[in-house]
Formats: structure tokens, C-alpha cells, sequence
């Protein structure tokens, strides 16, 4: 049954979230779930910052170091190198759903983050090791519930979980428990460890366990169907582009501004051009599968890696480049009062005089745009989030399209 050459369900979808926005919006109920849940998690995480002290005491230079590794290999940092890895071998279906599904986890879990904006272990008396960049980022967003905690259960379950289904390994093999066990042991060390760095108190740690299982439980049940429709499906690319726009939108804002926005935006962005290369790609390519077990396939996953990175990392500055010409531009060609927090120059001047009075122009133009999108505030005016949204966007589209049509022109 198809509208006008859209499938009913696409179009429902899109209603659903557009309903959930007007809803959310016209009720408060971001302001209204906080009000019950921050006091109640606030308290949680006062008491537990004596048992994060209690941690601590024991601290050494060895632990110190198992931790922060244990912490960096299940870092967004880590997956945005290793799922690259995973389409240019060969295993793109691997690639494509562990993608969506990170995407899928930052999003419920910084969503609710901000919802809830509970603090995190204050920073004295608690000592908080923070060993790379983004654990300094991550220590800017507020605490419950641990992303790492629920990316790590997620991610590495759905990879043990798709291995055993599509690899057909004997569920009585040895080998198939003693994988299984280390895998728990990295998700007990991840989810101790952020205790005992002091990025996260045991209520954040608790709340990221249930949540991690719910969401691998419902993606085991729609990463087939998902991924179908990504490859195969109709009207793919507007309508993964139109929700793209949507989930901008539908994200609670928080009680005050933290990096867990431009987090999900990222990913978002990545996933758009992830499925927006994959869905091209698959009607006219195939990026060989490789094997490590041979010299040749070696070698050709060398070139690959060679080749793949620098490539990426071209389009994406390149793409960012272009963004920050192109998007305000269009954004004043129809009338949307923007400003940008860093990307663009002129228009942080903007943001500095906000103070200023506004031209009566500028103000009919802003309170326009109000009345046609009544969800609208002051964040999605920052055109930095629509040049982040692209400039990720080509990042994916040149892992999952560029970078194998340039394998398969090479040969190798």
C-alpha cells in the first residue's frame, strides 16, 4: 500500500515523530520528567561518591593504565576507526548495522542524559583520570546513564551475537564460551572502570546495564529488516534523509548546554551517509571480502587502509569546508535567522550582539520560522549543527561509496 509512491509506513513514521515534537513541545515534558528524575538521581549520586572514594583508594599506576584502555576501546574515537575497517574488508552488513546501531545507542542515551541532567562525581574529592581528549569531552556531559556502559554491551554482544548466527560456529565449541567470557570480562572491567576513573557513580552504571539490553534485544529483532531496507528498499534516500532532519529536533534540551547534542549529531550525520553510500554502492559494486590468512589479501588490506584513510579524512574537511560556505547562504536565501558558536566568523559576531536590538525584518523572518516550526529553539539555530550533520555525512558516504568504488577501480 503506497501514498503517492511512498510506502504508508514511511509516511507514518515521519507523522509519528513530527506528533512527538508538537506533543513533547506543547506539554513541556522534557521539564516535567526532570523535575521527578534529577532530584532522585542527584541524591544517588551523592551517596554514590562515597563508594567511588572507596574505589579510589586503591589506585595504582597499573590500574590506572588497564582502565583507560579499557575505556578508549570502546570509545566513539575507537568505532569511528574500526568500523571503516569493517566495511573496506568486506564485512559492509557487519559495518552497516553496527553503525546504525551506535548511532542508535548515542542517541537513547544521550537523549537520556539530558532529560534527566544529572550531575556526574563532583571533581575534588573524587579523582577524575580522564587519559584522552574525548574522556575530557565526556566528562563535560552530565552522568546518567553511562554511554560506555551501553555502547560496550550493545556493540560487542551484537558482534558476538552476529558472528555466531552467520558464522555457524557450534554452540557447544569451546571456543564460542571462552569468547563469550572474555566479552563479559571487557564489559565488567569497561563498567568498573568508570567508577574508578570517577567519570560515573553506580547509579549511571546501573541505569546504562538495562538500557544497553533492551536496545540489543530490540536491534537483534529489526537489524535484518533495517538492513534490507537499506540496501533494497524504495524511497530510501528521502526518507532516511527527512528523519535524519527530524531526530535533530526530537532531542530534549537539557538544563544546560553539553557536547552530548553534537555527539548525536555526528553520528547522525554519519549514519545518513552511511546508508546514502551503501545504498548506491550495493546496486552497482562489492567490496571483496579479505582474509588476513593470505599474503595477498594482507597486502590489499594495507592499500586499502592506505588508501581508505586519507580519503575520509580529505572528504571530511573538505565537506566541512564547503558547509560553512554553502549552508549560510542558503539558510539566508530563505530567511532562517541562524548564528553559529564556532564555524563561522561573521556569524559569531552575530551570536555576540545578540543583545543587541533586532531589526524589525529580523525579528518578523525569526518569529516566522517560530510559528512554522513551534519546536524550534536556540541550538537548531546554530548553523554549526547543519554543517556538523554534512560534514559527517560525507564522512560516511566516502567510507561506505568513495573509498570501495576507488578499491574496485584499483583492484585491489
Amino acid at each position: 500500500m503506497e501514498a503517492v509512491g511512498v510506502p504508508v509506513w514511511q509516511v507514518i513514521t515521519l507523522v509519528t515523530i513530527l506528533s512527538w515534537l508538537r506533543f513533547s513541545s506543547f506539554t513541556n515534558l522534557t521539564l516535567r520528567a526532570r523535575s521527578i528524575l534529577q532530584p532522585l538521581v542527584t541524591q544517588r549520586v551523592l551517596k554514590g561518591t562515597e563508594t567511588i572514594l572507596h574505589i579510589q583508594r586503591s589506585k595504582n599506576p597499573f590500574w590506572d593504565v588497564v582502565f583507560a584502555v579499557a575505556s578508549s576501546v570502546v570509545s566513539v574515537e575507537f568505532y569511528t576507526a574500526f568500523l571503516p575497517l569493517l566495511f573496506w574488508c568486506g564485512q559492509t552488513r557487519l559495518a552497516r548495522q553496527m553503525t546504525i546501531l551506535m548511532a542508535v545507542c548515542i542517541y537513547v542515551g544521550n537523549c537520556v542524559k539530558d532529560v534527566v541532567s544529572a550531575p556526574r562525581p563532583a571533581s575534588p574529592p573524587v579523582r577524575r583520570l580522564t587519559a584522552i581528549k574525548c574522556e575530557e569531552e565526556s566528562a563535560m556531559e552530565f552522568g546518567l546513564p553511562s554511554s560506555h556502559t551501553i555502547n560496550t554491551i550493545c556493540l560487542s554482544l551484537y558482534l558476538f551475537n552476529y558472528f555466531m548466527n552467520h558464522q555457524q560456529f557450534p554452540s557447544d565449541s569451546r571456543v564460542w564460551w571462552l569468547v563469550l567470557g572474555i566479552i563479559c570480562l571487557v564489559i565488567v572491567l569497561v563498567a568498573y572502570g568508570r567508577l574508578y576513573l570517577g567519570m560515573h557513580t553506580p547509579i549511571d552504571v546501573y541505569a546504562g546495564i538495562p538500557i544497553g539490553l533492551c536496545l540489543l534485544m530490540f536491534w537483534c529483532c529489526v537489524d535484518d529488516h533495517i538492513d534490507q531496507f537499506v540496501t533494497e528498499g524504495e524511497n530510501v534516500l528521502p526518507f532516511w534523509t527527512s528523519m535524519s532532519f527530524l531526530v535533530l529536533f526530537a532531542y530534549p534540551r537539557p538544563e544546560y548546554k553539553t557536547p552530548s547534542f553534537e555527539f548525536h549529531t555526528a553520528f547522525n550525520g554519519v549514519v545518513l551517509g552511511v546508508v546514502y553510500g551503501s545504498h548506491r554502492f550495493y546496486s552497482y559494486g562489492q567490496t571483496t571480502a579479505l582474509s588476513i590468512s593470505t599474503l595477498q589479501d594482507t597486502l590489499n588490506l594495507i592499500l586499502r587502509l592506505a588508501i581508505g584513510f586519507p580519503t575520509v579524512l580529505a572528504v571530511k574537511e573538505l565537506s566541512k569546508e564547503l558547509a560553512k560556505q554553502l549552508l549560510p547562504w542558503v539558510c539566508r536565501a530563505f530567511f532562517v535567522p541562524i548564528y553559529s558558536s564556532s564555524y563561522v566568523p561573521p556569524l559569531q559576531e552575530k551570536a555576540k550582539n545578540s543583545d543587541k536590538k533586532s531589526s524589525p525584518r529580523d525579528e518578523e523572518t525569526r518569529n516566522l520560522w517560530l510559528r512554522l516550526l513551534p519546536v524550534i529553539d536556540e541550538d537548531h539555530l546554530d548553523v554549526d549543527t547543519g554543517i556538523r550533520l554534512l560534514q559527517y555525512a560525507a564522512l560516511g558516504w566516502s567510507v561506505a561509496e568513495l573509498a570501495p568504488s576507488i578499491f574496485q577501480y584499483l583492484g585491489v
